[in-house]
C-alpha cells in the first residue's frame, strides 16, 4: 500500500524573518486591544493561551466557582421558580441549564461562544432558584462570573456602551444629574417603551448630610443615597431620614459615598464594582449602622464581605441592613393617625426579588406597615415571581422583560389596592409602567414613604427636612 508523504519545505531566512515580524506585530497589536487585568480574582484568571483570536472568539476556558457548580446535582428544583425556564420551557433557560454549561466549559468540554453568552444574557439573576436550592448552589455570584468571561464576545459598540454606562457615568454624580435633567428635552425622541419607563417630574432637593434627632440618639445611621433613587426617587430618601429621625436615630448621608456596585457586578464589570465597594468601606466608617432603602443595593452591600474578601469587608456587611428590616428589628414608634384622611388604604406589598430572596425579608416590612391605622396589606398573587425589572434587563432584555411585565401588573390590578409598596427603584420603575401600559393609575411608592405620610398626619413631621 503506497503511503502518500507531504514533503515540507525548509523555509527560507526570508521567510523565517517575515513570520517573526508578523507575529510579533499581531502580539503588539492584540496588547494594544485587550484591557490590562490585574490577576487577582478568579473570574479574571486566564488561560496560558489567551492571544487575541482566543479572547474575541471565546476559546480560553471557564473559571468560574468550581464548588458551587460541584454542589449542583441536578436536581431541577429551581425549574418551576425560574421565570424564563417557566417562560420559555427550555432547559438552557434554566439554572440547571445554566449550570451544566459553566461546568461544560470549565472542564474544556465546550467554549465561551455566542450560544453559552445567550444563556447567561438571559438570566434575570432574581435568585428565586437559590432560596430553593437544598444544596445551597451560590449561583447568583457564579453568574457574575460567568458575564465576566463573556463580556469580551460583545461588539465594540455593546463594550462601549457598557464601560461608559457602568464604570463612568454611574460612578459620577454630577453625570447622572445631567441625564436626569436633560430627561424632559430627550424625552419625545425617546422610544415609546423608554418613554414609558423613565420617571417624571422633578425629583426635589436632596437629603442633607447630618440630621440630629430630638433628645438622646439610640446611635449613628448612614444612609446610602443611591445612584438611580437619588437621581428619581428622592421622595424615599427623605421619608427614610424623617422615620429614623422621629424613631431617634442620628442620621448621615456621607458626601463621599458612591454607586453601590450592584449594577456592575450583575453585568459582567466585578472589578469596578470592586472599586466602588473599597470607596464605600471608607465613606460609612464612622456609623454604627449602614441602612439602605433599595433591596437591590442593600443585597450587593450584604456581600461586600465575599466580592472583596477580608475582615475589614466581611465586619462591614454585617453592620448593612435594609430599611424595613432595621425598623422592624429597632422597633418604631406607631403612628396615631392613617396616612390620609380618606379612610382605610388597601395595600398591595410585592416582594422585590434580592430582598425576598438575597435578604430574607418577607415579613418585616408588612409587620411594619400594620403598626399602621387603617392600612390593609394584601399580598400579589405569585408575588414571588420576578416583575421583570432586574437592574438592566429592562434595557437589554426588552421582550422577556415586557412579558413578566404585565403577568406582575395585571397580578397587582386583581388585588384591587389604590397603592403599591415598592422598596426597590428598579421594580418601583418597572411596576409603575406595568400599570400605566394596563390603564390602571396606581399609585406606587416605597413603604417608608407610607409610614412617613402617617407620621405627617400628626403634624408632628421634622420641618427642617423638605418634603
Amino acid at each position: 500500500m503506497a503511503i502518500g508523504v507531504k514533503v515540507m519545505k525548509r523555509p527560507t531566512k526570508q521567510t523565517s524573518y517575515l513570520r517573526a515580524t508578523l507575529k510579533g506585530m499581531a502580539l503588539t497589536f492584540s496588547h494594544l486591544l485587550r484591557p490590562k487585568v490585574t490577576m487577582q480574582y478568579p473570574e479574571e484568571k486566564s488561560s496560558k493561551d489567551w492571544t487575541l483570536s482566543s479572547r474575541w472568539r471565546g476559546t480560553h476556558r471557564m473559571l468560574t466557582d468550581e464548588q458551587g457548580r460541584a454542589k449542583c446535582v441536578a436536581c431541577g428544583l429551581c425549574l418551576p421558580h425560574c421565570p424564563t425556564y417557566r417562560l420559555t420551557g427550555e432547559e438552557s433557560a434554566s439554572p440547571r441549564g445554566r449550570i451544566t454549561a459553566m461546568r461544560a466549559v470549565a472542564e474544556g468540554r465546550a467554549t465561551v461562544d455566542a450560544t453559552f453568552a445567550r444563556f447567561m444574557d438571559l438570566c434575570l439573576e432574581c435568585r428565586a432558584c437559590e432560596d430553593v436550592c437544598p444544596s445551597h448552589v451560590p449561583f447568583g455570584r457564579m453568574m457574575e462570573r460567568a458575564r465576566v468571561q463573556i463580556e469580551p464576545l460583545r461588539s465594540r459598540r455593546a463594550r462601549f456602551i457598557r464601560w461608559f454606562g457602568l464604570s463612568v457615568a454611574l460612578r459620577r454624580r454630577w453625570m447622572l444629574s445631567l441625564a436626569m435633567r436633560l430627561t424632559p428635552l430627550a424625552r419625545p425622541f425617546l422610544r415609546k417603551r423608554m418613554r414609558t419607563l423613565v420617571p417624571r417630574g422633578s425629583p426635589g432637593p436632596r437629603v442633607p448630610k447630618a440630621v440630629e434627632p430630638e433628645g438622646s440618639a439610640k446611635g449613628t445611621v448612614a444612609i446610602l443615597t443611591g445612584c438611580v433613587q437619588d437621581q428619581w426617587y428622592r421622595s424615599a430618601n427623605r421619608a427614610t431620614v424623617r422615620v429614623l429621625v422621629r424613631n431617634g436615630w442620628r442620621v448621615i448621608a456621607p458626601r463621599r459615598q458612591v454607586c453601590c456596585g450592584a449594577l456592575q457586578a450583575h453585568n459582567g464589570r466585578l472589578k469596578t464594582a470592586r472599586k466602588l465597594a473599597g470607596r464605600n468601606l471608607a465613606a460609612f466608617r464612622e456609623a454604627d449602622w449602614v441602612v439602605v432603602a433599595a433591596a437591590g443595593c442593600g443585597a450587593h452591600m450584604k456581600d461586600y464581605g465575599d466580592l472583596l474578601g477580608g475582615e475589614e469587608a466581611a465586619a462591614f456587611s454585617a453592620g448593612v441592613r435594609d430599611l424595613m428590616e432595621f425598623l422592624a428589628e429597632q422597633g418604631i414608634e406607631s403612628p396615631a393617625h392613617g396616612p390620609n384622611d380618606k379612610g382605610p388604604v388597601r395595600v398591595a406589598y410585592h416582594d422585590a426579588c434580592h430582598a425576598l430572596r438575597a435578604q430574607r425579608i418577607k415579613e418585616q416590612p408588612r409587620a411594619v406597615l400594620r403598626t399602621i391605622p387603617g392600612v390593609e396589606i394584601v399580598d400579589i398573587r405569585d408575588g414571588d415571581r420576578c416583575c421583570g425589572a432586574a437592574g438592566l434587563y429592562n434595557v437589554l432584555e426588552p421582550e422577556m422583560s415586557d412579558r413578566l411585565m404585565e403577568q406582575k401588573a395585571a397580578s397587582i390590578a386583581a388585588t384591587d389596592a389604590t397603592i403599591v409598596a415598592s422598596a426597590n427603584p428598579g421594580c418601583t420603575m418597572q411596576i409603575a409602567a406595568g400599570l400605566r401600559n394596563a390603564g390602571r393609575r396606581l399609585e406606587v411608592l416605597h413603604p417608608v414613604e407610607l409610614l412617613d405620610r402617617a407620621y405627617a398626619a400628626e403634624k408632628s413631621d421634622i420641618e427642617s427636612i423638605p418634603r
